[in-house]
């Protein structure tokens, strides 16, 4: 596997061209004299410079050319198709009147040069390279700090003239473009190199076409820095989005952060930038160069920069992957079932904190075995996408492309989805198209208007965390999204995206006061963009990858959230396609009820029901994510009412509720083992509370104990997964209990196979507690009990198998009587 190592430019070369080992290397001479000791600072346009005295070129003679006698060069078109083989060029025939000589060429317009100086030019191939004219081949040169520039051409060496301002020139009587390469001289070294303007585009006019269009639905193979061969030639294509700059250079490590000497053509209407840099590779950093159109300049990361520096550094990463994955047979069995009718049980993960100070390769040691342990079917990461401040969690993101640095390279990030995978493990991850923050060096105004937010500062400003919102309306600005989806499931494996944040994307008024926004075009408050930009996401994802899920974090009733795109509604929308959805009502409810004492919990009985009313309105997650155990509001065990042991046995009977409740789960780390504090990104979970040393690590154990049996129970019993979105699948024992805080329904299979499952959230015992039971079952018996010695609990239990009898309860012809424990949850199963 490749590492892409961070490279610095030695202080001593103003030059910098020396590339990394993997692409061809400029071959470095030795000069006698050393470089220039102003070389400017980082971004900085060097200023304009006469002509150095040099010193006797081994070239033939120079011959001068009256001023204005040449005709203004002509550019070749540049086309994007493979060079064409051709025969070694020969000089023109000598004749006494056109002698074989290096002679200046036609003069470069003030408003070219202008131009290139000020990075303004957008066709800088037109005038740099070498480029047929009235009397042979000019060539022309742009090397600040350059000594001298000699054209190597075969056995041709000629010494282009310095024209002041880092320009070099000259004229060969050739009679067409010759493959060649420059000798550029510094104060210290000598460079033979490739001159990046003799080559062709390196992006096609069909890429154009479909960025044009907003289709691109590999856009990242196309934008951004690529390693590659052009033309027979090692380096790396650089190009990115920016229709409103006046004009883009690429500045990196290679020519210390100074763009002068590589500005950017652009490709027509596309507002594309392009440049194909010879020996540049994997490891260099660059930004781009962009002049606004008030003149002005911007130092910017790349928005498709598949690797970046570490935080709080900002500049993006050239890097390649040779990675070679071994997960072909989890991919292969993915798409067997859809996600709402398969086990999936989440643990929610923030790589970073987990185990604090590990790698994406240590994770991938430690990981996938703890999850696979407890029995968990998926983990879900807390966003992975480049982000410059730890403490948003990776909700504010810079690095679209690039998973954080923090932990590693892209590749080690693969191999960590890859390590879980060939765990059994499905990898979801957390993915932020809502809003980006206003980092001058990011997206921000990229090329100095307003490209990726929307025009109007109303839509633009997210009300609620100081960032900006996408212009969903922009194809180019959905076509980067929702190629960003793609990128993740294709380039990395993710087998889902858990969508943050969808309701404040849905809404034209969130989080707005009157005054604030604009309706729709139907007078609505409906994001009509934004619904169109989910529905193109969900369907572009579920089209080309299939077995992935997406799963939506969306707050309100919007109707149709994992409704198929093409299926209208009431209210007259399509589907917005997700596969699944949160459940943040039930989430919100079932806490609240769980947050009263005991003797206060019959009044809100209904907090626990209400969820069965909509159950089926959409394919349900239940969360208990990291959101309801930070900002003050406490782990999941300190929610609970009472002492430490009535903490741990509630905490212990909502988790039996939960895993039986239909929907699937997903609890975030640290809930597994009733941690007391609430999270913090700063130290993780409290791992120390199960230490044997300590002495209530038992009590700890024993909840993480039982989060293993819910897990494992779970997926070896289909009626708790297979009928989640189907009513058939659930039944109500009784459900109006209020005085006895007992809870007792069904779960079915396809086969009709039942599990019952009773919560009693009284502290009290409950003997010979009459249940209506199906007539189809002769008995029943305990395959899980909350309140297990095991697991901290008193140990009351139906140790042997509960016989049916012939008394019709609950209107149903037969009934058991079971001994409830307290604060507990039973599951049952026909015997």
């Amino acid at each position: 596997m490749k590492k892409a190592a961070t490279k610095k430019a030695a202080a001593s070369s103003p030059a910098a061209e020396a590339t990394p080992a993997k692409a061809p290397a400029a071959r470095t001479v030795p000069a006698q004299k050393a470089a220039p000791a102003g070389a400017p600072p980082a971004g900085r346009t060097p200023a304009r410079r006469t002509p150095a005295q040099k010193a006797p070129a081994r070239t033939a003679p120079v011959h001068q050319v009256p001023a204005g006698t040449a005709p203004a060069d002509q550019a070749a078109p540049a086309r994007n198709e493979p060079p064409v083989e051709k025969p070694p060029v020969e000089p023109m025939e000598p004749t006494p009147a056109t002698p074989l000589t290096i002679t200046v060429s036609p003069a470069l317009s003030a408003a070219d040069r202008e131009r290139l100086l000020s990075g303004t030019h957008h066709e800088p191939h037109s005038v740099l390279g070498a480029h047929p004219v009235s009397g042979g081949i000019v060539f022309r040169v742009l090397r600040p700090y350059a000594r001298s520039v000699t054209l190597l051409c075969g056995e041709l060496r000629a010494e282009l003239h310095d024209d002041g301002d880092g320009f070099f020139s000259g004229l060969l009587p050739l009679r067409e473009v010759p493959s060649y390469r420059l000798l550029v001289a510094y104060e210290d070294a000598v460079l033979e190199i490739e001159d990046a303007y003799r080559f062709l585009p390196t992006l096609g006019e069909f890429d154009l076409h479909l960025i044009g269009e907003g289709r691109h639905e590999q856009l990242w193979t196309v934008l951004g820095a690529h390693v590659t061969t052009h033309q027979g030639v090692t380096g790396t294509r650089f190009s990115v989005w920016a229709p409103n700059a006046l004009g883009v250079r690429l500045a990196g490590t290679f020519n210390l952060w100074d763009g002068t000497a590589y500005p950017m053509r652009s490709l027509g209407s596309s507002g594309v930038w392009e440049l194909f840099v010879p020996g540049i590779g994997e490891g260099e950093l660059y930004k781009f160069d962009i002049t606004r159109p008030d003149g002005s300049h911007t130092l910017r990361a790349d928005p498709l920069a598949r690797r970046t520096e570490v935080p709080p550094a900002t500049s993006s990463v050239v890097t390649a992957s040779d990675y070679e994955w071994g997960d072909e047979e989890w991919l292969a069995r993915r798409a067997d079932a859809p996600a709402h009718q398969a086990p999936f049980s989440v643990y929610e993960v923030h790589l970073a904190s987990w185990r604090p100070g590990l790698t994406y390769r240590q994770l991938a040691e430690q990981l996938p075995a703890y999850v696979k342990d407890l029995g968990f079917t998926h983990v879900e990461l807390m966003p992975v996408a480049e982000h410059p401040f730890g403490g948003s969690w990776g909700y504010q993101v810079t690095g679209f492309y690039a998973p954080t640095a923090r932990l590693g390279g892209p590749d080690d990030f693969r191999y960590l989805v890859d390590r879980l995978h060939q765990a059994g493990i499905g990898v979801l991850m957390d993915w932020v198209p809502a809003h980006f923050p206003r980092d001058d060096w990011a997206l921000a105004e990229f090329d100095g208007r307003p490209l990726y937010e929307h025009t109007d500062p109303l839509r633009a400003a997210h009300p609620d965390w100081g960032t900006l919102e996408f212009d969903f309306g922009r194809r180019e600005v959905r076509n980067f999204l929702v190629a960003n989806a793609v990128y993740w499931c294709e380039e990395f494996h993710i087998d889902g995206l858990r969508v943050d944040a969808v309701a404040s994307m849905l809404y034209l008024d969130y989080s707005r006061e009157p005054g604030q926004w604009v309706p729709n075009e139907h007078g609505g408050r409906e994001n009509l963009d934004a619904v169109a930009f989910l529905q193109e996401m969900n369907a572009t994802v579920y089209r080309r990858n299939p077995g992935v899920v997406t799963v939506a974090e969306e707050s309100t009733a919007w109707d149709g959230v994992t409704r198929a795109t093409h299926h209208r509604g009431p209210s007259g929308f399509g589907g917005l396609g997700f596969g699944l959805k949160w459940n943040m009502g039930w989430m919100h409810d079932s806490l609240q009820y769980m947050s009263h004492e005991p003797v206060h919990r019959k009044y809100h009985h209904h907090e626990m029901t209400f969820s069965m009313v909509y159950a089926y309105s959409e394919n349900y997650v239940l969360p208990i994510s990291h959101d309801e155990v930070v900002h003050g509001k406490g782990s999941l065990v300190s929610k609970m009412p009472g002492d430490w042991w009535q903490q741990r046995a509630n905490h212990r009977a909502y988790l039996g509720f939960m895993w039986s409740h239909p929907g699937k789960q997903l609890l975030f780390m640290g809930q597994e083992f009733a941690q007391g504090a609430e999270w913090s990104e700063a130290h993780g979970p409290d791992w120390w509370l199960l230490d044997p040393a300590y002495g209530a690590a038992d009590d700890h154990r024993g909840v993480r104990d039982l989060v293993r049996d819910l897990n494992h129970v779970y997926v070896a019993t289909p009626a708790l997964w297979q009928l989640d979105t189907d009513p058939a699948g659930f039944e109500w024992i009784v459900g109006d209990a209020a005085e006895d805080n007992v809870f007792a329904f069904l779960r079915r299979d396809r086969e009709g196979a039942p599990l019952l499952a009773v919560s009693n959230l009284s502290p009290v015992v409950r003997q010979d507690y009459r249940l209506g039971v199906p007539d189809d079952a002769a008995a029943w018996h305990e395959v899980l009990n909350t309140d297990a010695a095991r697991y901290g609990g008193g140990d009351v239990r139906n140790p042997h198998p509960v016989k049916a009898e012939a008394h019709p309860w609950h209107g149903r012809p037969g009934s058991v009587r079971l001994t409830l424990p307290p604060l507990a949850t039973v599951w049952l199963r026909p015997a």
